[in-house]
This record gives structure tokens, sequence and C-alpha cells, in this order.
């Protein structure tokens, strides 16, 4: 496959790429961070719904070009019919799987022959509401395996093409998490797996700075998606009761991202909380 031009429509794959070769690590693009059309390349996970369909959308209508990432194909068409004839490849990838993983990134630097930006996003809640006592070691696994080690995976995988490529560098956002800093009741899973995602932030910020790969991570609180919409219904809280909580507009996350993302590789913002203006965060508890 050639490199994508700005009118090349999406294109979908519905199997894993495992098969796919890796391209030249050393493809030198005509301008410093940008592909040969002057567009910047992104690798989205979990792009088929919620945030990281919001984010890939805003990065689309920019101008970026877009590597789509999530485990059902229908739902990356979606996302790549929401901007019509942009350049992006949509490509079925379980995070929790490194092969899945490595055929992502062989994807999008074979389209667009370099990687600029990861937007680190997949993830999953989990079972809601199963006290710690109850719940299985299979759910508290899924979730580990999805937000932590699917995040360190797809890390990896963009250090070692940012390392490489030349221009050198690029940039990783991580999506952390309100409860990164404070938990919800019965979420020691999702908690836990975001309190290491800031870890994993922290460390691949400074291996990072050797090879202009600059490490950032958003926090994200109550954004209107399909995950949250019981939100808006009522929840529980730290003191036992049920309560309605604000959401925000899903686009002010993409918004942010997409400014974390262009700021030079000299620049970096390394932790930004967005979320909705009155949700019980402050005082959480």
């Amino acid at each position: 496959m050639s490199p994508a031009t700005a009118d090349t429509p999406c294109r979908v794959h519905n199997t894993r790429m495992a098969d796919v070769p890796v391209p030249d690590a050393g493809h030198s693009p005509t301008l410093p961070g940008m592909t040969e059309t002057g567009s910047r390349t992104a690798v989205v996970t979990g792009a088929g719904s919620g945030i990281g369909r919001a984010v890939a959308v805003e990065l689309l209508r920019a101008g970026w070009s877009v590597a789509l990432a999530g485990r059902r194909p229908e739902t990356l068409a979606a996302t790549a019919e929401l901007v019509p004839e942009s350049a992006c490849v949509a490509v079925r990838t379980d995070v929790s799987r490194p092969e899945d993983v490595t055929a992502l990134f062989a994807a999008a630097v074979e389209r667009f022959g370099r990687v600029d930006l990861l937007f680190n996003n997949a993830g999953t809640f989990g079972p809601g509401g199963v006290p710690v006592e109850e719940l299985s070691y299979d759910a508290w696994r899924h979730v580990v395996d999805t937000n932590l080690n699917g995040a360190f995976l797809c890390a990896q995988a963009a250090f070692r093409q940012m390392k490489e490529q030349r221009p050198q560098g690029g940039r990783i956002i991580n999506n952390g998490s309100i409860s990164a800093h404070t938990p919800r009741p019965s979420s020691v899973a999702y908690t836990a797996t975001k309190h290491a995602l800031t870890g994993l932030t922290k460390s691949l910020s400074l291996d990072g700075r050797p090879y202009r790969i600059a490490v950032g991570q958003i926090d994200i609180g109550n954004a209107a998606t399909d995950m949250t919409q019981r939100m808006q219904a009522g929840v529980m809280q730290a003191n036992g009761s049920i309560a309605p909580e604000p959401v925000m507009d899903v686009a002010d996350v993409a918004r942010t991202v997409r400014h974390m993302a262009e700021l030079p590789l000299e620049a970096n913002v390394q932790f930004a909380t967005v979320l909705a203006t009155a949700m019980p965060y402050i005082g959480r508890g």
C-alpha cells in the first residue's frame, strides 16, 4: 500500500493484520513530523466509540492521517464515515494481544510512512458495582490486560517506531481518568489500572527524552459517551447514596487532546484534567 493522499477514503481491515510485513522504519517524509502528503499521522486505539471516536474525528477534521484501532470493524467503519474521504486506515485490534499491536503499527507505517502520535485510549471499566471480595480473577485480569498491558504494548510499539523513524520522535498521550486520582466505590480493577497508567506515563516520559518522544496523560471525568449514560440517571457515591452526576460534551475532550497533540515536541502537557465542572471530584469521598 502506498502512503495515503488527502482524498483517499479510509480503508477498513476486517481481519487482524498479523501477516502485514513491517515496513522500513527509516522511511523519511518530506517535512519533519509530517507524511509525504503534509499530514501528521496518529494511531488512536478504542477509536470505534466514545472518547476514541471523538478524538479520531477531531484529528481527521484537522487534517491528520489516522490509524483507527478497535475490536469491531463495523464501529471503526462508522467512525471513518463521520469524516468522508479522510486519510485513515482502520485495523481490527485487540490491544491485549502483542501480535495485534505489532500488526496495527505495521499497517499505520505501511500506509502513512511514520507515526507522530499515539492516543492510548482503549480501556474497559469491567463489571460495575461488584464488591472486591466478589470480583472474579477473570474479570480482574480482563481489565488489567486491556487498560494496563494494552497501554504498555501500544506505547512500546510507538517507542520503537518513533525512535527509529526520521525525523526522530513523536508524542504519546495516555487516557487516564479521574480514577487515576480518586476511586469510585467498587471499582478496584479500573482504579488500580488507572493509577498504574500514571506511573507508566511518568516512566515513558523520562525514557522518551533522548529520542524526542513526549509523553503526557489526560485524566477525564464524566465525558458524555455511552459509557457514562448511567451518570445522569444516578450512580453510587462514596457515602453509599445514589445521585445523578453532570456530564460534559466529549468534543471538549477531543479538542483538548488535539491541543496536546499539536504542540511542538519541545513542549509537553504532562498531565491534564478535564471534567464536568460540577461533578463530585474535588472533595469526593
